[in-house]
């Protein structure tokens, strides 16, 4: 860890412990505030202390406690937060003694965009639109310039993307715009692996084993002889996917340690062994089982996105911590939890493209034989249960190991699924709802 003075500034979410559990009746009250703003269901859940703006770089850094969280704590935060399916919008709790206007001082305005009616999240401000232009700008001239990602028909669906916007508002504890893209190349990178090899822009399932292979040495070197060497090097300027991967991993290897750029090619290849069962599902035009799919989408997820939340942050979580069963389960949780919120709000996108795109909502309704309704429904509840598991997990993991960078870490994985889903609900060029309420 380096030292207070050289600690870059922190997230700006609250610290670890009120953020999983901590001054539960703030929480409550804040949740009240939300009923008002909900529309059709039951309220969206905002952290229970306003969010200061993104620090300036240089700033001093903020201390974290290292206390436990009470044992009661859950179990009353639970009791306060009420019933959480659809339609329970006025069962919630309210403190008597409380006026909502007064209650909702403080609480960041609601980005634009429908949030999911029902779904659990919380609410985040907008990104620092100066870092969000100087990161936008840098990743088109990245793309452009350095691996020439996409012809020229394809700009509005880059800019559309917002990509700028979805890496500053995930990673509020970036200390600079060079951390910031680290994170933004491979998002784009992983980005162009999905589109090119697997979904819109001439993927197929067909022949992908081969593709994803070739491309995932760009991120894990091929050791060969130097007979065969130069062809190797060659083959990773052959397609756009693999000069992205190539150039994205050059620039992660060189901010972060060993350790960490082990974790991500093994989370890379987690994403990869995703992709493949997907592809064979739809070589075979079957759909899975719901529990399948969860599987698949346990490996076909953002999981490589949070995972390199201390890199961006300019920090190290130790690998002995990472590796930690009960890191490991919150890791998957997170990542689990926000790619359901991709699968709940890319619904409509998806069923109006050619052929059949597997998502929970689409699975469900197969499986279980629901109504699209029901199904969609159905998979809100558990994106919450997801996202409940999720925050129980992290906040006995903080309790446990009150260390500053496990505090910190689980901090920038929870920034990291608020500013998932904040960009999923803002990104009204990708994304609408199914009219379903």
């Amino acid at each position: 860890m380096p030292s207070p003075e050289q600690t870059p500034p922190q997230s700006s979410l609250p610290e670890a412990l009120s953020r999983f559990g901590e001054d539960v009746l703030a929480g409550a009250a804040a949740r009240a505030c939300d009923i008002s703003a909900a529309v059709g269901g039951s309220p969206s859940t905002p952290s229970a202390h306003a969010a200061p703006p993104v620090p300036v770089p240089g700033a001093s850094a903020l201390d974290v406690p290292a206390a436990r969280i009470p044992a009661t704590s859950g179990a009353l935060e639970r009791i306060l937060r009420g019933p959480s399916g659809i339609g329970t919008a006025d069962l919630r709790l309210r403190l008597r003694d409380e006026e909502p206007s007064r209650l909702c001082e403080g609480l960041p305005t609601a980005p634009q965009g429908r949030p999911i009616p029902g779904l659990y999240h919380h609410q985040v401000p907008d990104p620092d639109p100066a870092r969000v232009e100087e990161v936008s700008r840098r990743i088109k001239a990245w793309a452009l310039d350095e691996v020439s990602l996409y012809p020229d028909d394809w700009e509005e669906e880059f800019d559309g993307f917002s990509v700028g916007s979805y890496m500053v508002g995930c990673h509020p504890d970036a200390p600079t715009i060079d951390h910031l893209m680290i994170a933004t190349r491979l998002m784009v990178a992983e980005n162009a692996v999905d589109d090119c090899y697997c979904e819109d822009h001439g993927g197929s399932p067909v022949g992908l084993g081969e593709r994803l292979l070739l491309a995932h040495t760009a991120l894990d070197q091929l050791h060969t002889t130097q007979e065969y060497q130069p062809d190797w090097a060659t083959s990773l300027h052959a397609d756009a996917p693999r000069r992205a991967y190539r150039s994205a991993m050059e620039y992660f290897v060189q901010a972060s340690s060993a350790s960490q750029a082990d974790r991500f090619r093994h989370d890379m290849a987690r994403l990869h062994m995703g992709y493949l069962a997907e592809a064979a599902w739809a070589q075979l035009d079957r759909v899975p089982e719901v529990w399948e799919y969860l599987a698949m989408r346990q490996f076909n997820n953002f999981r490589p996105c949070p995972t390199i939340t201390d890199t961006v942050g300019g920090y190290e979580l130790p690998a002995d911590l990472h590796a930690q069963p009960a890191m490991q389960r919150v890791i998957a949780l997170a990542g689990n939890a926000t790619t359901i919120v991709n699968d709940l709000y890319s619904y409509t996108k998806e069923l109006d493209a050619p052929g059949t795109h597997l998502n929970l909502p689409v699975v469900i309704a197969e499986r279980e034989d629901l109504s699209d309704r029901d199904a969609y429904l159905k998979s809100v509840e558990v994106h919450n249960d997801l996202m409940h598991d999720f925050e129980t997990e992290a906040a006995a993991l903080a309790a446990d190991y009150p260390l500053p960078s496990v505090q910190r870490f689980l901090r920038g994985v929870a920034a990291w699924v608020d500013g998932n889903h904040h960009w999923h609900q803002s990104n009204t060029y990708r994304y609408s709802l199914p009219d379903f309420w």
